[in-house]
């Protein structure tokens, strides 16, 4: 079971891995910005456990935790390059020797220096696709990054590029490059993005989906009694994070989740695969990348393949629940 990713004529499976939670610990300032401790041992499992189950699009940063995923895909995927579609991003600015993020670049010799830095710390003298992953830039030093990109690809150091984002016009921009193919954006049953959708479907743009489900909040094992340490970023949430609050799920998502849950989990899904299965249904173009940091997480992520569809009508229902 395997999709296009956009126009770049690269397959990749039906849905990929997010690695944010396998880099540990990062933040900015006092907000924290991962999802606190990890084990890289089991992360380098839960790699592999992905590969072994037919999923081989991974997709990660240069912010998760500073760099810390990348190096850890490198282990994952050690003698399996061949195998997986690696997706990585670039953009944010830490100090050195530290876990701090510190600021922003949108320069072109800052894309190429981060690009090399990924090159390296993934182990590999190629990435599939290189994504800006500053959402708000403006088209002016979008346009001058994607220009560089191109000549990346000239170079043999990527295969295609895209850009994380949220905006419309910032789609719709990246739609009129050469060899951009991707646009990554959050897409998640509780949380539909129609118009982005669109720019994809008229343009042959990949939809990556992060935040498939929603940070954990579409699983069973987030309850209202659920609480989340400091040092995880649903804990001490930023002001852009809507699903928890105060370290707790927000009860309005909580309600909405369970409205539609006897739909998701029919036919012997679990609520995490019919939330993977919605994704699916909602376009030939979107990919859900869910996070993992197990392999019990992979397997469960990776059974919505073996599932039925969600049907058309499945969806519909879905549809006028939440808007009731």
């Amino acid at each position: 079971m395997t999709r296009q990713l956009g126009r770049s004529g690269i397959e990749v499976s039906d849905i990929g891995i997010g690695t944010w939670a396998i880099g540990g610990e990062f933040h900015s300032g006092a907000q924290p910005l991962g999802w606190g401790d990890v084990d890289d041992e089991e992360s380098i499992r839960a790699i592999r456990r992905a590969l072994d189950l037919g999923v081989t699009l991974l997709d990660t940063s240069n912010a998760y935790g500073a760099g810390h995923a990348e190096q850890v895909i490198r282990q994952g995927i050690d003698g399996r390059r061949d195998e997986v579609v690696i997706a990585t991003k670039w953009g944010f600015t830490f100090a050195p020797g530290t876990r701090e993020m510190v600021g922003e670049d949108g320069s072109v010799p800052h894309a190429r220096t981060s690009l090399l830095g990924s090159l390296e710390r993934l182990g590999t003298d190629y990435v599939d696709v290189f994504q800006l992953h500053l959402g708000g830039l403006d088209s002016t030093a979008a346009s001058e990054l994607f220009a560089a990109c191109e000549q990346f690809i000239d170079e043999g150091l990527i295969r295609t590029y895209g850009w994380s984002t949220d905006e419309q016009s910032s789609a719709e921009l990246l739609a009129r490059t050469n060899r951009g193919a991707v646009v990554q954006h959050t897409l998640n049953v509780l949380n539909d993005a129609p118009e982005l959708l669109a720019v994809c479907e008229r343009s042959g743009l990949a939809s990556l989906n992060r935040s498939p489900l929603a940070m954990g909040l579409l699983t069973a094992k987030v309850t209202a009694a659920s609480t989340f340490g400091a040092d995880d970023v649903r804990g001490r949430e930023p002001e852009w994070l809507r699903w928890f609050t105060d370290g707790r799920a927000t009860p309005e998502f909580l309600r909405r989740r369970d409205a539609i849950r006897e739909i998701l989990s029919s036919d012997g899904r679990s609520l995490a695969q019919g939330a993977l299965a919605w994704n699916l249904a909602r376009s030939p173009l979107a990919i859900p990348i869910p996070g993992v940091r197990t392999v019990a997480q992979v397997e469960e992520n990776a059974g919505v393949l073996a599932k039925p569809p969600l049907r058309a009508e499945q969806v519909a229902e879905i549809h006028d629940l939440l808007a009731s």
